[in-house]
């Protein structure tokens, strides 16, 4: 399992488009991949769960995943959530 406290950096948070992204690339992995922001865990493979944190620039998040390409996985989330624009 690996996990990584992260800050958003994209200007408009993880809403909307963004979310959409984060959640599309999500599920190109096959390891079980979670998002924590204060006391909830939310599966990062759902739109509905990601879009309930609503989470904006600035916030502290912690994410977690557990399974054969969690290594692959963090470096492209990562690098994701913190990058300043989301370009697609």
């Amino acid at each position: 399992m690996l996990k990584k406290e992260i800050i958003v950096m994209n200007e408009q948070g993880l809403r909307a488009r963004a979310a959409a992204l984060f959640v599309q690339l999500s599920n190109k992995f096959t390891s079980d991949i979670f998002i924590e922001k204060d006391t909830k865990k939310v599966d990062a493979k759902s739109i509905m769960c990601i879009m309930a944190l609503g989470l904006s620039k600035g916030e502290k998040i912690l994410i977690r995943m557990v399974g054969p390409d969690e290594e692959e996985a963090m470096e492209a989330l990562v690098d994701f959530l913190e990058e300043t624009e989301i370009n697609s």
